[in-house]
This record gives structure tokens, sequence and C-alpha cells, in this order.
């Protein structure tokens, strides 16, 4: 299943994200990062991206990531709004925001998604869930 045209227009809206990778020590590690999302992929670079964790994580083997573009519409009152995906790393070579370069592509296995049309935070959106999407092969 596909990201819907809301989820895909929030994405390609939003200039920050934060991914997760874990280390060979199990040590979880979360980073703000830049994204480009291409409808299908999350690519995620930077300048001189081999010397970060999250590259060396995912070059060690430890491919399982999460990724999180979060923002809030409004603070008062209290008004979040979320697209988390859990999903599988590589690193590839591509032309990207940063030039020709290695970059993480991202492939999407699950994500969940919550107030992406930025209502206040009502006892009606307090008790509804996240819609919860499953991308290839992910269960």
């Amino acid at each position: 299943m596909a990201f819907t045209e809301d989820e895909a227009a929030h994405l390609k809206s939003q200039p920050l994200a934060r991914v997760a990778t874990v280390g060979s020590d199990g040590q979880p590690d979360v980073t703000p990062v830049s994204f480009v999302f291409d409808g299908a992929y999350f690519y995620v670079g930077g300048w001189a991206p081999e010397r970060t964790r999250r590259f060396r994580n995912v070059k060690a083997g430890n491919a399982k990531v999460a990724l999180v573009v979060d923002d809030p519409v409004s603070v008062d009152p209290w008004t979040p709004r979320f697209l988390r995906v859990y999903g599988t790393a590589e690193l590839v070579e591509r032309q990207g925001q940063f030039g020709p370069a290695r970059y993480m592509r991202i492939t999407p296995e699950i994500s969940w998604s919550w107030n992406l049309d930025g209502r206040s935070s009502t006892e009606e959106n307090r008790t509804s869930g996240p819609r919860r999407t499953v991308h290839r092969g992910g269960q």
C-alpha cells in the first residue's frame, strides 16, 4: 500500500525529520535530518554522511530504522501532528539535495499518521488513534 495523498503532501511540505538507527552494541541513536520523499522512498543525506553514526550503523548491517516527521500546528491549543515510519535502510549512490553522494534510502514497511489536517486537540481527536498502513511486506 502507498501513502495517501494527504500523507504524501504532508511529507513533501516538511523540511525536517528524525531518524533512529541502532548500533552494533544495541544503543539506539536518533538525529534530526533533512530528507527527501519521492513518493516511495525516503532519502537522508548530509555533508560527509559516512562519518555519521546513522550511516555507520546501517553499513554495519543494522538496517532497521524509524523515521518521524512531526510538528505542532499550534501550542495553544496544543495541536500536534505526525507521521512515523518503520522501515529498512540501505546506502545508495544517487544525485540528491547534497549533490552526487551516498544517501540512506529508507523503504517503508509500516507507517502511522495522525492529525495531518491539524485539528485542535478536542476530546474526539484525542480518542481517535493514528492511521496505520502496511507497506511492502511489513507486518
